[in-house]
């Protein structure tokens, strides 16, 4: 049997109980403790970004396509080997607040830190409770593909310097108690701008908050209180009911990234946060943006299908829209596009501000992929996509028959713009562009050192 020294016991020690601290913790945690950290857990949205398509909850692996290369969700189970399970509770809330890991490297802004750095205290040690008294799942999901000098955890030091400052949550003594509560669902907790929000060239958040913004081929739109560009039309009711259900008759429904939001996040809101909420995004400052998609619903159908397809011949190899939407569409949406159902459980087509988006993409989406999710009551809204039996043209066709029927017509979209968007290209900056660009910064700021200097002298011997 191995023996150690009463120096290599003494020095082991520390390490010890490092190992075991978090699952003490879990063990003691109280039970309303964890609770609420699994309520935080469900209003930070931790689920849909740490959960790959078919992997297990909170597991990690979820793919994020980035202008810097692919970039994959951590493990955040309490697994001690390829989890958080030995991180300290002062680790976690590093990692949340400043973005950097129990290694003291830091974290790619995928994950939303320059949000969560809001979070209070009190919260975060609830949500490191409740992560630490879940089930771990040893999975190491794939390693990030990025290369030279994007692959360098450093310079995200720089671009923190630029893009990212810290400041605690305060409440504005100006406003309710509500309002500021709202604020925090959304700026600390939900994260709200990190999808709505442009960004800058470094892909930082910029300046104009929730004015719009496009996130995986989506149109995450804008949702400032503009009556044009935003939701300034919208009542608090109706927000209210949107963000619990993810479908408002006559205005909206949703899918994509959103409807994830939904089904795993806002559904779960207590009555007086989604109110909070509500009251605090219908108070942001309007920003306006050519964009009208979330004002303008679409119009009456300009003709009937029934008509348009009757005696028509069918052209398998290229369909007319009509064709389309008459075999694909009609069925659930209805012939004009007045959608069938009890409160329109399948939407109308004339009233949706998808269809009438000065954008196709949410639309082509939306037939690429279908909708999945769950609504506050917990019912499962389910439309299938169409990306496995239609071709990108015949896509491309539809989403134009669909926009010039009953949405506000715009510009068609081709074949090509309909794969871009089923691929999910994303264009990657190429690492010497970066690199020169810095080059060539430095260099003018060395020269501008050197004039002022020189001038400096002049003047002295002037």
């Amino acid at each position: 049997m191995m023996r150690l020294s009463l120096r290599a016991s003494l020095l082991m020690a520390p390490l010890a109980g490092l190992f075991f601290c978090s699952a003490s913790f879990a063990a003691g945690a109280p039970q309303d403790l964890i609770r609420q950290g699994e309520y935080l857990s469900k209003a930070s949205d931790c689920e849909v970004c740490h959960t790959a398509p078919g992997g297990t909850t909170f597991a990690g692996g979820l793919a994020f396509k980035t202008p810097f290369g692919v970039i994959y969700s951590s493990n955040i189970t309490p697994d001690k080997s390829t989890g958080i399970g030995r991180w300290t509770e002062q680790q976690f809330s590093n990692a949340l607040k400043h973005g950097i890991r129990a290694d003291g490297k830091n974290l790619y802004p995928a994950m939303p830190y320059t949000s969560y750095s809001k979070l209070t205290d009190a919260d975060i040690h609830a949500m490191y409770a409740y992560f630490m008294s879940i089930q771990g799942v040893n999975h190491n999901p794939p390693e990030n593909e990025m290369g030279f000098p994007y692959n360098q955890r450093l310079a995200l030091k720089g671009w923190n310097l630029i893009n990212f400052h810290y400041k605690p949550f305060e409440d504005d003594p100006q406003q309710s108690a509500e309002w500021n509560r709202g604020k925090y669902v959304a700026t600390a907790l939900g994260h709200c701008e990190e999808c709505h929000t442009p960004r800058n060239l470094a892909m930082g958040l910029s300046n104009k908050a929730y004015a719009g913004a496009m996130v995986d081929g989506w149109e995450a739109f804008n949702i400032s209180s503009d009556k044009v560009s935003g939701i300034g039309n919208w009542s608090h009711d109706d927000l209210m009911q949107y963000l619990r259900t993810g479908a408002l008759p006559g205005k909206a429904t949703t899918g994509g990234g959103m409807a994830d939001v939904i089904s795993h996040s806002l559904r779960f809101l207590t009555p007086e946060d989604m109110s909070a909420l509500a009251t605090y995004i219908k108070s942001v400052p309007a920003q306006q943006t050519s964009s009208r998609n979330r004002s303008a619903a679409g119009q009456d159908a300009q003709s009937n299908i029934t008509q348009d397809v009757r005696g028509m011949p069918i052209d398998d190899a290229s369909p007319s829209g009509a064709v389309l939407y008459n075999g694909n569409c009609a069925s659930c949406h209805g012939t004009a596009g007045q959608g069938i159902g009890e409160n329109r459980y399948y939407p109308s087509l004339s009233q949706n501000s998808v269809v009438g988006s000065d954008k196709p993409n949410n639309l082509v989406q939306v037939i690429l992929h279908g909708i999945d999710r769950e609504n506050g009551a917990g019912d499962h809204i389910v439309m299938p996509g169409f990306g496995d039996n239609l071709t990108d043209a015949q896509i491309a066709t539809l989403t134009n028959y669909v926009r010039n029927q009953y949405g506000n017509g715009g510009d068609n979209v081709d074949g090509a713009a309909v794969k871009t968007l089923r691929d999910n290209n994303v264009t990657v900056i190429p690492g010497y562009l970066l690199i020169a660009g810095g080059g060539v910064g430095a260099l003018i700021v060395i020269a501008l050192v050197v004039y002022f200097r020189r001038r400096g002298k002049l003047r002295q011997i002037s």
